[in-house]
């Protein structure tokens, strides 16, 4: 054997072994497969009231740590979780834009999102 074959003997079972790892994670649950190395969402918490005339308060929440659509989707989520609460996340602005049944404070979002990787940048 010289050491080219070797060097591919070593590569393939690197492979392997990562493979089996990856499929063990994902049995788990602990797969993380976007992007950027978050969950993908699991479940996505859709809204059931979605005229805006029932939501009289209005904010706009920048959020830091977004990189992908699954990263915005967890954060429309979490936001969306909040009793009377609608969220559509702009990822390319970073930024959530929230309805609000009640009056609501950054405390509010920024514990919508703990526990994630997700940070509340500012309320307006």
């Amino acid at each position: 054997m010289n050491a080219t074959t070797i060097i591919i003997y070593i590569a393939a079972a690197a492979l392997i072994v990562y493979a089996v790892y990856q499929t063990i994670q994902k049995f788990r649950g602990k797969a993380k497969s976007s992007c950027c190395g978050t969950p993908e969402v699991k479940s996505i918490r859709k809204v059931d009231d979605t005229d805006e005339s029932h939501y009289p308060y209005r904010y706009t929440v920048k959020v830091d740590g977004m990189k992908c659509s699954g990263c915005a989707a967890n954060v429309e989520s979490s936001l969306n979780n909040l009793d009377g609460v609608w969220a559509r996340v702009n990822l390319g602005k970073h930024e959530a834009k929230v309805l609000t049944k009640t009056e609501r404070s950054r405390e509010d979002f920024e514990n919508a999102l703990a526990g994630t990787s997700y940070k509340v940048n500012s309320v307006n």
